[in-house]
């Protein structure tokens, strides 16, 4: 099978992959290290509680928090490890098939839809914002647009030249349509929450 070529600017692809999956990697560390600490003293005051609005300790300890039966941030250090990983592979000038690039673009998708559930978890069920689960998110939706929008322009998805182009076009918007889900999902919060009354 025909290795495929990471985006143009492979550098700028590997340094992105590995700075988005060193944050994400940090912040489900973090929370992984919160949960432990949870586990061994339930009334323990976490470093991210902030106040009754902003903190970790409620999605830490929902049913949410642990959705395939262990803790949901287990999930984001093998994930965004394996992030970290591929993207100093690209630096290292690795070339992959187009399977790789597909089976990726399935696990940031599943990513994504997995952080769109508990965003919407988050403010409309618990109620609350918790800062590292935040960090999370911010480095998950950038990572799927990157991934998506590079492997159509890349041609892994097998479209026509006209949509090929079209990704290219759009590819260079990834951080506008970023800030853009960011502004969004602060919407909602403010609306649901009334975040801005409550800092």
């Amino acid at each position: 099978m025909t290795a495929l070529a990471p985006p143009k600017r492979s550098l700028g692809l590997g340094l992105f992959f590995v700075i988005a999956g060193v944050v994400g990697f940090a912040a489900a560390f973090a929370l992984t290290l919160d949960k432990f600490e949870i586990l061994k003293n339930p009334k323990a005051a976490l470093g991210c509680n902030f106040s009754v609005l902003v903190q970790c300790g409620a999605n830490l300890n929902s049913p949410q928090g642990a959705v395939f039966g262990f803790p949901n941030p287990l999930l984001g250090v093998a994930g965004f490890m394996a992030i970290i990983v591929i993207g100093a592979a690209i630096l290292s000038g690795a070339r992959f098939d187009r399977w790789f690039w597909l089976v990726l673009n399935a696990g940031m998708l599943g990513a994504l839809i997995f952080v769109i559930w508990l965003i919407g978890q988050s403010i409309f069920v618990l109620g609350t914002l918790c800062p590292w689960c935040m960090v999370v998110w911010s480095a998950t939706i950038p990572l799927f647009l990157v991934v998506t929008l590079g492997n159509i322009r890349s041609g892994a998805f097998g479209l026509p030249q006209r949509v090929l182009r079209g990704a290219g076009a759009v590819f260079t918007w990834i951080p506008f349509i970023t800030l853009l889900c960011y502004l969004i999902v602060a919407t909602i919060a403010q609306l649901r929450l009334d975040v801005l009354r409550h800092l």
